[in-house]
């Protein structure tokens, strides 16, 4: 291929994704991603990155061998192919494209090739082990520069290698990368330079992910300490005085759910947001959907009750998500919230009560417990003499209808939405539980509890269980699952 082929619309995108943390990547990144037509990425990148990435849009993991020389040209010839047949390739990177990520070279390819190219910055690893583990890189009273520096340097680099006579001089940080496996060779070299052994030093492995371990010694120990606990990439070390000077415990690992694996269970167009609390929390979430949502197969039966809104008194949701169904199909068959007219808005607790605010709607009555035993309760007095509508799933309880029924209510029940159970675990979720690597599972419903119960089966057992309310931990109970909490 020459430089003079025409491109006509693929291009590449080397794109930084930032040490682990999911939130690290930039704005630009996620909206290369989000337009992708194909994605390789790093072994080490998280693979939580890759819900931006379109549906259908094949992602290629590239192991540890990617890094040999072959492989590595293999890899960007297939990326100079793909955008030759128009193609967005988006080569995601860990860390920051142009430290220590090869970026160089691929650029050099690509130009060569007449292949239009962007590189996406990222967060390097020294930045993130600083800001994560509490380690200074730089202070105003003894370290005033930051060298990033290789242990692992090209063997076909040309001429002579690392000066560490320099770096044993040097006014500031060192962050070495790749430097675990040869600790014992750099460390003895700057020792052997005149680096006091008594220089503050700190191991960061897999920063800004939630096992992150943070080892502090000194240059004369590094090496007995990393050989000692057997520490293993990836992790970046940081020497220098300045490394000395942060709090014991960085904010990172001092959250309450630090170190913590939690499965979220919820159907996954739902577990962003309570995934969102846990991850704030430090915890680091596995999704594991036990059931899945889905509209009506026919909405025939809800057209004609939204064609009647004007009959009812009363108009009930038990869920989240009768809430969004029934209110998007009213707008879907051209209609509009002027349809509610009179009636009145009951929700089975403040989740449900939160869905309709974000409609511009608020609930006339909403229990101060989250179950249908509770929402009767409140409404048993409204009964006599009025019609309710109940916006329900495929499947549930009958309480609530019953109970005001017998008070004397006019009951109409319109399913707005399947339930289903999910057909099959996540394997990695499975290996995790084996492996005795979960800490808590959340059964967020009665039949989420029976779907995992069918899933996982005395795989439950090996993590605690959080109930959401008194009624799923019943059926938790009558499953043979006691909740934690």
């Amino acid at each position: 291929m020459t430089s003079s082929r025409r491109i006509e619309r693929g291009v590449v995108f080397l794109v930084g994704a930032g040490p682990g943390d999911p939130g690290l990547i930039t704005l630009r990144g996620v909206e290369c991603l989000r337009r992708a037509d194909l994605v390789f990425y790093d072994y080490l990148t998280n693979p939580q990155l890759l819900e931006h990435v379109p549906q259908g849009v094949p992602s290629v993991c590239l192991d540890a061998a990617q890094r040999q020389e072959a492989d590595q040209n293999e890899l960007v010839q297939r990326m100079i192919d793909a955008a030759v047949q128009g193609k967005r390739v988006v080569r995601l990177k860990a860390g920051d494209p142009h430290v220590f990520g090869r970026a160089a070279e691929e650029s050099e390819a690509l130009a060569a090739a007449g292949v239009p190219f962007e590189v996406v910055p990222g967060v390097t690893a020294a930045l993130a082990a600083a800001a994560y583990a509490g380690v200074p890189l730089t202070h105003s009273e003894v370290a005033s520069a930051v060298a990033l520096v290789t242990a692992q340097e090209s063997r076909n680099r040309p001429g002579p290698g690392l000066d560490y006579g320099a770096l044993a001089a040097f006014p500031g940080t060192l962050a070495f990368y790749m430097g675990v496996a040869a600790a014992a060779d750099w460390a003895a070299a700057l020792l052997a330079r005149g680096k006091p052994a008594d220089t503050p030093v700190a191991v960061v492995r897999r920063c800004s992910w939630s096992d992150q371990s943070v080892v502090r010694c000194t240059l004369g120990t590094v090496a007995a300490e990393v050989q000692q606990r057997q520490i293993r990439p990836p992790a970046v070390v940081l020497v220098g005085e300045a490394v000395g000077r942060g709090p014991a415990i960085g904010w990172f690992a001092a959250r309450p759910l630090f170190g913590k694996r939690i499965v979220v269970t919820r159907p996954r167009h739902q577990a962003a947001s309570l995934a969102r609390l846990l991850e704030d929390l430090g915890g680091e979430v596995l999704f594991q959907p036990a059931i899945e949502i889905a509209p009506p197969p026919d909405w025939t039966a809800v057209d004609d009750v939204l064609g009647r809104l004007d009959q009812f008194d009363w108009l009930v949701f038990s869920s989240t998500n009768g809430v969004s169904f029934l209110l998007d199909r009213l707008w879907d068959t051209a209609s509009d919230l002027r349809r509610l007219g009179r009636i009145r808005l009951a929700a089975i607790g403040p989740g449900t009560a939160d869905e309709l605010a974000r409609y511009r709607l608020r609930a006339d009555r909403v229990p101060g417990e989250f179950r249908a035993e509770a929402l009767a309760a409140e409404l048993i007095g409204e009964a006599p003499g009025r019609r309710f509508l109940l916006a329900r799933a495929s499947r549930g309880r009958e309480v609530l209808a019953e109970t005001l029924r017998a008070a004397g209510a006019e009951i109409e029940q319109v399913v707005v939405y399947r339930s289903e159970d999910a057909a099959a675990p996540d394997p990695a979720v499975l290996e995790s539980l084996d492996a005795g690597e979960i800490d808590w599972i959340t059964v967020t419903s009665s039949a989420i509890a029976k779907s995992l119960a069918r899933l996982l089966g005395a795989r439950m057992r090996r993590a605690r269980l959080a109930s959401m309310s008194p009624i799923t931990s019943q059926t938790l109970r009558e499953l043979g699952f006691e909740p934690a909490a």
